[in-house]
């Protein structure tokens, strides 16, 4: 069961979209978290950037209330993670595309606002304008009447991500939404990061393995084996490891993860 006591607040912690204490996942006799300690800033791209296998999904999953057996605490939105009423204020994006192949992208996106602002006359007209929206953030209204079928796996990612779009959440979480895209629609989609967090205050969660995204973003959680080996800026990082990148910066910190803590057998990583 999720701890659901409400730690106190401060200035920093009021201003934290997502913060964890403690929080750890054990799938059978595997520990995929370990213990995590971390706030993810309102407003601000966050990225959680490691190697496959390190937890990243897990970890999005706690934070979405979808994953088992976390023990911890973990407030999203001042909420504990999972409560029914952050359901409207939360987009979620998986690795793989969560939308209907014989549907259209503005089928789908229609039948997605629907269930997440029924009824009628204003409510049917307020949806039409979010999914003419969403469509429009995402760059798909040329293949709006499009079958997502018959889109190209970036297009689909494109669609999924225009459904999380659909009624403005106050949060994003972004599991690895570029994998698989061309410089230019990457390029592209960091823009409309950029834009959802400066012009509408969103808050994004984006996780990835390429470790040049770390520099899109505002601040950074690196994690290994289950753990997080830093949670600063980009700017921070480099500047306490001397380093040029925040991927040379995450190879220094993991050599002083290695050497500070005594000899542990590797054990199987879960995405």
């Amino acid at each position: 069961m999720m701890n659901i006591e409400t730690p106190a607040r401060s200035p920093a912690t009021a201003a934290a979209a997502v913060r964890a204490h403690a929080l750890k996942v054990v799938r059978g006799r595997r520990t995929v978290l370990r213990e995590l300690t971390f706030t993810v800033p309102r407003g601000q791209i966050t990225g959680l950037l490691g190697p496959s296998g390190c937890g990243k999904s897990t970890l999005m999953r706690a934070v979405v209330g979808t994953q088992a057996k976390v023990t911890g605490t973990l407030h999203v939105l001042d909420h504990p993670a999972g409560t029914p009423a952050l359901r409207s204020r939360i987009g979620y994006v998986t690795q793989d595309p969560s939308v209907y192949a014989d549907l259209t992208v503005r089928q789908n996106l229609d039948y997605f606002a629907a269930v997440l602002t029924p009824g009628r006359g204003p409510a049917a007209a307020r949806r039409r304008e979010d999914v003419t929206r969403a469509i429009a953030d995402v760059d798909l209204t040329s293949h709006a009447d499009a079958l997502a079928g018959d889109l190209s796996g970036g297009q689909r990612n494109r669609v999924s991500l225009a459904v999380a779009l659909l009624g403005a959440p106050e949060l994003l979480v972004l599991d690895e939404p570029t994998v698989g895209l061309d410089p230019v629609l990457r390029r592209d989609l960091w823009h409309l990061f950029h834009t959802l967090s400066a012009e509408r205050g969103t808050t994004i969660l984006v996780s990835s393995h390429v470790m040049d995204e770390a520099e899109r973003c505002h601040r950074l959680l690196l994690m290994r084996e289950g753990e997080i080996l830093a949670d600063d800026t980009p700017d921070a990082l480099r500047d306490r490891t001397g380093s040029h990148t925040v991927e040379e910066a995450f190879l220094h910190l993991v050599d002083e993860a290695n050497a500070a803590r005594p000899h542990r057998g590797r054990e199987p990583q879960l995405p």
